[in-house]
């Protein structure tokens, strides 16, 4: 791409990009480094060696960034504040490649939104690069999850003899009557999210049981609940049509009670995937034909933005949640006059 910056500034949606992933990513990083310590596989060992190659350039990279902005670099999550490398695991090697394997998928989605959200040829380049890593991680995490056998594929369904119409009005109903089967879209929302979710349970589970505070714990504990209930709720659609579903993981937590992680990362970490789950659920909503599917996405969007909202809320209590880049108070700086 021609090179037409002429030292133009970065724009506010390019100060986004940038410092989202260097909070995504300085967590990824502390995650990782603990969890390399404590895997026994050797395959998944490496995927995770493989992504922490990725996310610590990226770290640098962005601090250049700021840098030449004169914008300072946020503070994140370290190794030193944030992880206890000494504490045993908290999950199992298979639930640690599942959990890549959708922190891939988050990181996929937020790098293609990154790249039609930047104009410098130096943010699309790199971002376009991030992609492209990001894609690699992912076909290598589905490979291994493969080979494992724990890789679950959404729902096959039977090819129709020919190209069909809809021709009658009740395709769209779903509160009363006979109900149409699901679409392959629909399927496709609903195992998606379902997958998505499944993970979120099990941090929740986990990160209740080891986080320091008890206000933490209420609430790690009342978003396992909610997700586990958003989790049945997906799969009963599925299985009135002889669906089959994901796999839940809640086997996969160890007993251990000795933190792996600041309460500040566990908080931060479940707010931001729940916040995620908030656009996720529209999607799955976006494609959704059925009244009944759409209505009960429409519920679940509500409570897990609430949800996301408390969190937030615990994140300002405790002194966490750093200041995104903001436009001026422009009443605010004329009053100070």
């Amino acid at each position: 791409m021609e090179d037409i910056n002429h030292n133009v500034s970065l724009t506010s949606g390019e100060l986004a990009n940038l410092w989202t992933q260097y909070m995504n990513d300085s967590l990824t990083i502390c995650v990782l480094n603990h969890s390399i310590k404590k895997v026994q596989d050797e395959d998944i060992k490496e995927i995770l060696q493989f992504a922490l190659s990725l996310a610590e350039p990226h770290i640098v990279k962005i601090k250049e960034f700021l840098k030449q902005e004169n914008y300072p670099v946020p503070k994140g999550f370290t190794i030193e504040q944030d992880i206890n490398l000494n504490a045993p695991p908290l999950f199992s090697d298979t639930f640690m490649l599942v959990y890549m394997h959708i922190m891939t998928l988050h990181g996929m989605t937020g790098y293609a939104g990154a790249v039609g959200n930047s104009v410098r040829a130096d943010q699309i380049t790199y971002f376009i690069e991030c992609n492209k890593e990001a894609m690699e991680l992912y076909e290598r995490t589905v490979h291994l999850m493969l080979k494992k056998g724990i890789y679950s594929r959404t729902p096959h369904i039977n090819s129709p003899e020919k190209i069909d119409f809809v021709d009658n009005k009740s395709y769209l109903s779903g509160w009363f009557g006979k109900k149409r089967p699901l679409n392959a879209m629909e399927i496709s929302g609903l195992s998606f999210n379902m997958q998505k979710t499944a993970v979120k349970v099990v941090l929740e589970i986990g990160f209740g049981q080891t986080c320091q505070s008890k206000e933490l714990q209420k609430y790690f504990n009342k978003g396992r609940d909610i997700c586990k209930k958003h989790f049945e709720t997906f799969r009963s659609f599925l299985i009135k049509d002889n669906l089959s579903s994901p796999n839940l993981w809640i086997s996969e937590v160890s007993n251990s009670t000795v933190p792996p992680f600041s309460d500040k990362l566990m908080l931060f970490h479940i707010v931001t995937l729940v916040s995620a789950a908030v656009g996720f659920y529209s999607a799955g909503l976006s494609v959704s034909q059925r009244r009944d599917l759409a209505l009960e996405y429409t519920g679940l969007v509500t409570e897990i933005g609430l949800y996301a909202e408390d969190g937030a809320q615990l994140l300002i209590k405790n002194g966490w949640l750093e200041r995104p880049p903001m436009a001026d108070d422009k009443d605010e700086l004329s009053n100070s006059q």
